[in-house]
């Protein structure tokens, strides 16, 4: 590593014993003080393995939060395709007379490939044949087609192949990409700090959703959609040329992770949140009835979601004005973004899976309170049930960071997260495929209502959710770490 006023001389040694591996790296910095920094491979008490001893600073010549915020720019460009589309939905259907059923599942496609695209991507960041540059350069070229698509395209397979494909794998790769580089700078913090990255996902789009609302008719749909996409491209492609990987399993110099492992002062959110009692890759995943639950638990939370965004702009404008529809989806996706930030946090301390309990509870009831807004005309429970159906179901995927880390280990947290998240694509084909057939058979009011009972029914199936291979009750006179 050779970096602009640094002289850096690398010495490795390394010790071998039958129970610690210790690898030493002597870095000398030629600076007006000479600094010395040694990085160490220890081990905690749950046999988790971190490189310890370099700073930020040292890796990147600035302070971590640069990756921080540079996954977060990214992401408020990226949610525009998933977010953004049921504002332009009345467009699409009025500009070529396709139907509204075709024109969904068009975006039931694009939420199966954007989901399945998580896995692979990051098997091939784990194994080091992708950057993180090369990934966002790769997204963010797709997910521009995919917008030009849609304002260009003059039939249904161009938009199943440029928006739906190239524009899904697109946004999962930005996606995916940006959660992992944001967890592998902040090994302390991952649930927190991944929550704020991906609740820009949500959140960035609403400028796009309200300027769709009042702007994009079918006369400018092309000029509107390509402007849209090439900020998309600039913003994703610049931010991910400056992303970088830390080393693998490493952990900032300030703190001792063995300490972090077991110490509450230091960790506040062991209070609520036990570490894994083993580390699983993901063949052995679903070896685990905890997997299967938990991956049952994403596809209903991704069901209720993309049920809002799909549906919610055409349902509310029935009745309405498209201005009182366009307000709604806005602030849905704003209290998603937000709902993610503040759920990350609160599980700090209150715990990952009541929080997630509490969310998913709140989504559900959150679909009764739109139908009875939408049907009525009710501004204001229209806005309350946004927010409900944003901070309820969207929380999903920022908790989940978390809970695979604490449920299955970290050797393979990426990967494992990218298995349970491509229960999105089951979730998407459920709520937005299927869904439309509930909407031409049996109307908004059946429809909505069986999003709230699936949103219910994620609430209760966390229930049964417990750490594999750790005891559910321990023997007398014995405490849970």
């Amino acid at each position: 590593m050779l970096q602009r006023g640094y002289s850096i001389l690398y010495t490795i040694t390394s010790i071998s014993t039958t129970n610690i591996s210790i690898t030493s790296v002597r870095i000398e910095a030629a600076m007006s003080q000479p600094q010395l920094l040694t990085a160490h491979e220890v081990r905690d008490v749950y046999g988790r393995t971190y490189r310890h001893g370099e700073t930020d600073r040292a890796l990147l010549g600035r302070p971590r939060s640069w990756m921080l915020w540079l996954s977060w720019a990214a992401m408020l460009a990226a949610g525009v395709q998933q977010y953004g589309f049921g504002a332009v939905v009345p467009t699409l259907t009025q500009a070529r007379g396709w139907s509204l059923t075709e024109v969904l599942w068009a975006f039931a496609v694009w939420t199966v490939c954007q989901a399945v695209a998580a896995f692979p991507a990051a098997r091939l960041r784990d194994s080091g044949r992708l950057s993180p540059a090369v990934a966002m350069a790769a997204g963010a070229v797709l997910s521009a087609i995919g917008l030009v698509t849609l304002g260009l395209a003059d039939s249904l397979p161009l938009v199943f192949l440029g928006f739906s494909v190239a524009g899904g794998i697109g946004t999962g790769l930005v996606y995916a990409t940006c959660v992992g580089t944001v967890v592998k700078w902040f090994p302390d913090r991952p649930t927190a700090k991944s929550a704020f990255t991906t609740g820009a996902f949500a959140y960035g789009c609403v400028p796009f959703v309200l300027l769709a609302g009042f702007l994009l008719r079918p006369g400018n749909r092309a000029l509107f959609l390509e402007v849209t996409a090439a900020v998309v491209l600039v913003a994703i492609a610049g931010c991910g040329a400056l992303l970088r990987d830390p080393p693998k399993n490493w952990w900032p110099a300030d703190s001792d992770p063995r300490v972090w492992a077991l110490d509450r002062t230091h960790n506040g959110s062991l209070s609520g949140n036990r570490p894994a009692v083993r580390h699983y890759r993901p063949a052995e995943l679903f070896h685990c009835g905890s997997a299967a639950v938990l991956y049952g638990v994403v596809v209903l939370a991704a069901a209720v979601s993309l049920f809002d965004l799909a549906y919610l702009v055409t349902f509310a404008s029935q009745g309405s004005s498209r201005v009182f529809a366009t307000v709604g989806l806005a602030v849905l996706a704003a209290a998603t973004g937000g709902g993610r930030v503040v759920a990350g946090y609160v599980s700090e301390r209150w715990g990952r899976l009541r929080t997630l309990r509490v969310a998913l509870l709140a989504g559900g009831i959150a679909q009764f309170v739109l139908l009875d807004a939408g049907e009525n005309n009710r501004p204001a429970g229209l806005v309350f049930g946004a927010v409900l159906a944003g901070f309820g179901s969207g929380c999903c995927y920022s908790l989940l960071v978390g809970l695979v880390r604490e449920y299955f280990g970290e050797n393979a947290a990426l990967q494992n997260f990218g298995v349970l998240y491509s229960a999105k694509a089951v979730g998407g084909l459920l709520g937005i495929g299927f869904a439309a057939f509930l909407v031409t058979s049996g109307g908004y009011a059946v429809a909505f209502a069986a999003a709230g009972a699936l949103g219910i029914a994620s609430a209760l199936l966390t229930k049964p959710l417990t750490q594999p291979g750790r005891p559910k009750h321990l023997l007398p006179g014995v405490q849970g770490s």
